[in-house]
């Protein structure tokens, strides 16, 4: 029987000096660790305090408490950072800062495509903080279709409450890049409306009537003063445009409307303005005669010329004969 070498014993003393030689190595270290996380706490304290101040700040000295929040956080978020390099290099003495840059250096390019867009938000939302396009309470249509009141703007998307009662958030990229219709921007809103009224109407008669009806209605503003332009002449009827001034917010805009347009319609039907239906005329007419494809005689269907077919009644080409014989 072969004999195979057998595994070499390990003495309890060796695992002794092994456990004893890392609890003195951390014992070594405890000071170390302690001092750097008595500066990461230190560096805790004074980020709060720092975005604590920035906040009050805005908040009393700027119309905009939105962007002293962002800024807070940025420079919380920054302070604690520091504070994190600055603890790691006093607890791990051999971790110099050279050391601590170029891992980050390296490792900044992999999180930066990780967290390529929430960076993109992030510019975004700061922007939009600093140059003020638009602030919360303003009603905004943005470019993706949805309309509603801001509520806030933070550092990575806007949250807006439709007119239905829902909250939509948008990322800040999206609303930086898109284009944004601010409702509210300015202190008056133009709202219009097209009214057709019969060809056989005056249309002086019905402006005049249009307008004093405007006047009449309450949150219609005087000044800029409403008024109706004659705008189309369509296939059934001539078209008024009415247009009146109000103040932009929606629930204003919306009560207004609805007011205009019954006051519009009742005031023209009672002094017998006629609101046409759309109406479609069809014209029918052979085209057997000996000039049709004649191009030089021929005009859209009809010969061109003195002798032009007397139109056919629709009647005569669709009589149905009937025989009691049959």
């Amino acid at each position: 029987m072969m004999n195979t070498p057998s595994a070499k014993a390990i003495h309890p003393s060796e695992i002794w000096t092994t456990v004893n030689g890392m609890v003195n190595g951390f014992l070594a270290m405890l000071p170390l660790l302690l001092a750097g996380l008595i500066v990461f706490l230190i560096f805790w304290g004074l980020a709060s305090g720092v975005r604590r101040g920035v906040e009050a700040f805005a908040a009393k000295r700027s119309e905009f408490p939105s962007a002293g929040m962002a800024f807070g956080r940025l420079a919380y978020i920054a302070l604690m950072l520091l504070g994190a390099l600055i603890a790691a290099t006093v607890a791990f003495p051999s971790v110099t800062p050279a050391k601590l840059f170029s891992a980050l250096g390296i490792g900044g390019v992999a999180i930066g495509f990780a967290f390529k867009d929430i960076f993109q938000n992030l510019l975004a939302g700061i922007l939009l903080l600093i140059r003020h396009p638009f602030r919360a309470g303003d009603e905004i249509t943005t470019g993706g279709g949805f309309t509603g009141t801001v509520e806030s703007i933070e550092t990575r998307a806007t949250y807006i409450r439709t007119y239905d009662g829902q909250r939509v958030i948008v990322p800040n990229s999206v609303i930086y890049t898109e284009t944004v219709t601010v409702i509210t921007a300015y202190d008056l809103l133009r709202s219009e409306y097209d009214v057709g009224i019969g060809y056989g109407d005056d249309v002086t008669t019905a402006r005049r009537i249009a307008l004093e009806a405007i006047k009449g209605v309450d949150g219609v503003l005087a000044e800029p003063a409403p008024d109706v332009l004659l705008w189309d002449l369509a296939g059934s009827s001539k078209n008024l445009r009415v247009r009146w001034w109000t103040k932009p917010k929606r629930s204003g805009v919306v009560q207004v409307r609805d007011r205009v347009l019954q006051a519009v319609s009742e005031a023209l039907v009672g002094a017998g303005i006629d609101l046409p239906f759309p109406t479609t005329q069809v014209l029918f007419h052979d085209q057997t005669e000996a000039s049709d494809g004649d191009r030089r005689r021929q005009r859209e269907g009809w010969p061109a010329g003195d002798t032009v077919p007397e139109p056919r009644h629709i009647n005569a080409l669709t009589i149905v004969r009937s025989d009691p014989k049959d």
